[in-house]
C-alpha cells in the first residue's frame, strides 16, 4: 500500500521549478506523494523528472511570472506554492522582488494554504547589492500578501549537478592558474538536497512553520580561497591560486562580458554566514551535511582520467 503523508495528493506548484534547486526540490515532494507542478520559463529542462513521477502526479506549465494572468493560471488549484526564482540578469526588483508578492497574492487567492518564498541569506532592503535588496523586497511583499507565508534563507548552494563547486570545478581542471576574487570572502556553503528538505519539512507542517523565517547555513565555515584550494585536491590537481585585492577585482567585475558581474562581485565579498538572528536547519529537523562528505565524490569526473584515476587492487 503506498506511504501516506501530508502531502499526499496535495497539489505543489514550484515556480522556479526546472531549475538547479527546482528540481531536487521536485524529486523530494514526488517521494512526498504530491503532486508537482513545474512552473518556469522553460520547463522542458525538468522533463528528467518524469521517470521519478507516478502517472498524473507531474505537471510542466510555461510561466511568464512578470505576466499576472500567467502566475494565476499557474496556481490554479494549488495547495502551496513554492517560489524559487533567482537571477542576477534583467530587472531584479521586478523579478525577484515585486514578482514575488504577485505569486504569493494569487496564491492566497486561489485558496492555497501554505507558500514557501526562497530568499537569501545577506537579503537587505539597505544591502550593498541589487540581489540582496530584491530578496529582502520579494520578503516584504510575500509578508504583505501572504502572511502565513514560511521564508528560507539558503547561502551559496552546491550540488553534484550545480551550484557553485561545479561553476569553478571546470576553470580549476583546465587552468593552471587562476586568481581568487575575494579571497577571505567567509561562507557556510550549504547542499542543494538540505535546502530542499527544508522546504519540504516546511510543506509537511504548514501550521508549525507559518510566518517564520529561516537562516539554511551548511555546518562549516570557508574562505573563497580555501573552497578552491579544496576543489583542486579534490581533482588531484596543482594549482596556483593568486588572491586578487578587491580593487582589481571590483574593476574587472565593472567589465562588459565578464563571467562575473559587479553585483556577484559585491555579494561574493560580503561573503554568506547565518547570521544567528533566526532559526536555522534545527528548527527544521534537519542536520545539514558538510562539503566534506561529498566533495570528492563531486570532482571524481574532472580528475584526469575520471574514475579511472585511482587503481583498486582486488583482495587477495
Amino acid at each position: 500500500m503506498p506511504r501516506t503523508t501530508p502531502l499526499t495528493d496535495k497539489l505543489v506548484t514550484i515556480f522556479g521549478g526546472s531549475g538547479f534547486i527546482g528540481r531536487h526540490v521536485a524529486e523530494d515532494l514526488l517521494q512526498q506523494n504530491a503532486r508537482v507542478r513545474i512552473a518556469a520559463r522553460n520547463p522542458e529542462e525538468a522533463f528528467s523528472l518524469k521517470p521519478l513521477a507516478k502517472l498524473g502526479q507531474l505537471q510542466f506549465a510555461r510561466c511568464n511570472i512578470l505576466d499576472e494572468a500567467s502566475v494565476r493560471a499557474c496556481v490554479e488549484g494549488s495547495d502551496a506554492v513554492v517560489n524559487l526564482v533567482g537571477s542576477f540578469e534583467g530587472d531584479l526588483m521586478k523579478l525577484m522582488g515585486e514578482a514575488a508578492g504577485s505569486m504569493a497574492k494569487a496564491a492566497k487567492d486561489a485558496g492555497a494554504r501554505s507558500f514557501v518564498q526562497i530568499s537569501a541569506i545577506g537579503a537587505d532592503a539597505h544591502g550593498p547589492s541589487t540581489y540582496a535588496q530584491a530578496k529582502a523586497l520579494g520578503e516584504e511583499l510575500v509578508r504583505e500578501a501572504f502572511p502565513e507565508a514560511t521564508i528560507l534563507r539558503p547561502s551559496i548552494i552546491f550540488g553534484p549537478d550545480g551550484g557553485i563547486l561545479q561553476m569553478f570545478a571546470g576553470l580549476i581542471a583546465n587552468i593552471p592558474v587562476l586568481p581568487v576574487f575575494a579571497p577571505d570572502a567567509p561562507m557556510q556553503v550549504v547542499h542543494v538536497d538540505d535546502v530542499a528538505a527544508g522546504i519540504t519539512a516546511a510543506l509537511l507542517k504548514p501550521a508549525e512553520h507559518a510566518g517564520k523565517t529561516y537562516e539554511l547555513a551548511g555546518p562549516d565555515r570557508w574562505t573563497m580561497m580555501q573552497l578552491n584550494e579544496r576543489i583542486a585536491k579534490a581533482q588531484r590537481r596543482n594549482r596556483t591560486f593568486l588572491p586578487m585585492p578587491d580593487a582589481a577585482s571590483g574593476a574587472f567585475a565593472a567589465l562588459p562580458g565578464t563571467p562575473m558581474n559587479s553585483d556577484q562581485w559585491t555579494m561574493l565579498k560580503a561573503g554568506s554566514v547565518a547570521s544567528g538572528d533566526v532559526p536555522g536547519f534545527a528548527a527544521l529537523g534537519i542536520q545539514p551535511r558538510p562539503l566534506e562528505l561529498v566533495i570528492d565524490q563531486y570532482m571524481v569526473h574532472h580528475r584526469k582520467h575520471g574514475r579511472f584515476a585511482t587503481r583498486i587492487d582486488s583482495a587477495g
